[in-house]
Formats: C-alpha cells, sequence, structure tokens
C-alpha cells in the first residue's frame, strides 16, 4: 500500500549510500497512548520517516503504527536514539535491543547517540560510537549517526573511529541557525537533521514570518519549515492535531524566493537564540 503524496518528499542520500525522507514526523513529547493515533495520521498523510527516541517512551507506538498502516516495513523509514543512561556499551546492546522489541521489526532505518555527554562516562562517547558501529556491520541499523554534537565531538571520532556519522541532528530554527557546526557537517559529508524547527513555537509570532507567510497564504509554520527544506535540512515537525499534522507536509506547492530566505537567515541570533541544552554541559540522564 502506498500513498501518492509520499512521492512529494525529497530524499537526500547520506554518506553511506542509503536514502532519507527530508520530512518526517516527530513524536517528541508525544505520550505514549497518544504517538499509535497521531503516528497513523501522518502516514496516511504521506509522511514515510518517522523519529522517535528511547528517551521519548514511545517507540511501541510507531511501530504499532507501521503495522496497523498496511504500508511495508521496507518503506518507511524509522530512527531512533540511545537513551542517555545506556552509553556503555553492553548496556547500549541491551538497550538497542529492546529499541528493535519495541518497534516490533529486526532493523531500524537510523539508530543515534542522543547526546555526547562530555561531562559524563569520562567523556567517553567514542566506546558508545563503536558499539553503534557494531549494530551498522550486522545490519541491525542500517545507518548511524548522531544528534546534539558540537565540532569538537565530531572531530573526536573522526580521529578515533573508522565510520563518519550519517546525521547529526542538532537543534536548528530561525533564530538558532547552529551555522558553525552545519558548515562542519557540509565539509565532511554529514547531512544536518533539525530538532525545534520551529524554536517550539516561540518564531510564530515574528512579525518578519508573519509578513512572508501572510503574502504567500502559508502559515508560518510551513514557511519556517520549507525554509529548512530548501537549506537543505532534514526535517520532522512533530503535532498531534491531524489538521496540523497536514499542514505540516503541505510544504511542496510553493517555494520561497531568495529575498524571503534572507529575511529569515537574518533572524540568527547565534547562542543567544539557542531554545535548548548547551550539549558541551548537558548531562540530563532519566532516572
Amino acid at each position: 500500500m502506498t500513498t501518492p503524496l509520499s512521492d512529494a518528499v525529497p530524499t537526500i542520500e547520506l554518506n553511506d549510500g542509503r536514502a532519507i525522507p527530508q520530512l518526517g514526523f516527530g513524536v517528541f513529547q508525544i505520550p505514549p497512548n497518544e504517538t499509535e493515533r497521531a503516528a497513523a495520521v501522518a502516514l496516511e498523510t504521506g509522511y514515510r520517516h518517522i523519529d522517535t527516541a528511547e528517551m521519548y517512551g514511545n517507540e511501541k507506538g510507531v511501530g504499532d503504527a507501521v503495522r496497523a498502516s498496511g504500508i511495508d516495513r521496507a518503506d518507511v523509514f524509522i530512527t531512533s536514539k540511545l537513551n542517555n543512561g545506556f552509553h556503555e556499551p553492553e548496556v547500549a546492546r541491551k538497550a538497542f535491543a529492546k529499541t528493535l522489541d519495541e518497534l516490533g521489526s529486526d532493523y531500524v532505518d537510523l539508530f543515534l547517540i542522543h547526546w555526547p555527554l562530555p561531562t559524563l562516562y569520562g567523556g567517553d562517547f567514542v566506546s558508545t560510537w563503536r558499539t553503534l558501529e557494531e549494530f551498522k556491520a550486522d545490519g541491525r541499523a542500517r545507518s548511524i549517526g548522531v544528534s546534539n554534537f558540537q565540532i569538537d565531538h565530531l572531530e573526536r571520532l573522526a580521529a578515533e573511529t573508522e565510520t563518519v556519522p550519517a546525521v547529526n541532528q542538532i537543534e536548528l530554527h530561525p533564530y538558532f541557525q547552529n551555522a558553525d557546526v552545519v558548515a562542519y557537517g557540509r565539509a565532511n559529508g554529514i547531512h544536518t537533521e533539525a530538532w525545534a524547527p520551529i524554536a517550539q513555537g516561540k518564531v510564530l509570532g515574528d512579525r518578519a514570518l508573519k509578513e512572508i507567510a501572510e503574502r504567500l497564504g502559508k502559515s508560518v509554520a510551513q514557511v519556517v519549515l520549507r525554509w529548512h527544506i530548501q537549506r537543505g535540512n532534514i526535517v520532522f515537525p512533530k503535532s498531534v492535531t491531524p489538521a496540523r499534522i497536514k499542514e505540516n507536509f503541505a510544504l511542496f506547492d510553493f517555494e520561497l524566493e531568495p529575498g524571503d530566505a534572507e529575511k529569515i537567515d537574518a533572524l540568527d541570533k547565534g547562542e543567544a537564540g539557542r531554545d535548548g541544552p548547551n550539549p558541551d554541559v548537558f548531562a540530563y540522564v532519566p532516572a
């Protein structure tokens, strides 16, 4: 079973030769008991990329939605991420096996280290990355990557391991464009995924964005998501509202003019625009 709308979404070739849909559906902060319903609406709408994580507690809902959809598992790109409490190799292996069990799948399309946690585990995220290399080697993770890694973290992986991350999922939105990390990724074959792509709603009242949206007859969220798409970012907006899920998918019947894109680029506040934790000091481990 396929949905023609899914054909509208461009794919990006990762550095390992695999393709990832540029637009996906995020399930961060969606309660486990609501995840299957929200993911089902997304799949019906045409999304073929779902981003979850062990820390979200809703991997099972994603897997259930995919099975109930009637869509072939091979046609849905699923990402998950390693829980911060499971960085040590043997614990990471057990956690990954549980992820596959929760998803009801014998593989995940992309598996990430969720946070580098440089102040924990003796600063050793390298052995964690080598463990993810094992998952890729045995085929249970088709691609592997990282999330919230800074340039020095990426440089350490490059110096000490064999595999270049396929993606780096980072906070990225008009107010915090994370330009140096994006540029490093571009120069080294690491594609950028944007989390909090609309700054958790903080950009929705921006005057410049509202002016662009009104002129185009689109919502501010659609304008910002289209900006991400045109910049080459991989993006996965989140919502539990069916109408919003569908609106966030409707990004491919318009384009931003260069002048509008430049106006959005000019909204960058640098580090002052960061809304989430700084990866250099973030040390959260779930109880």
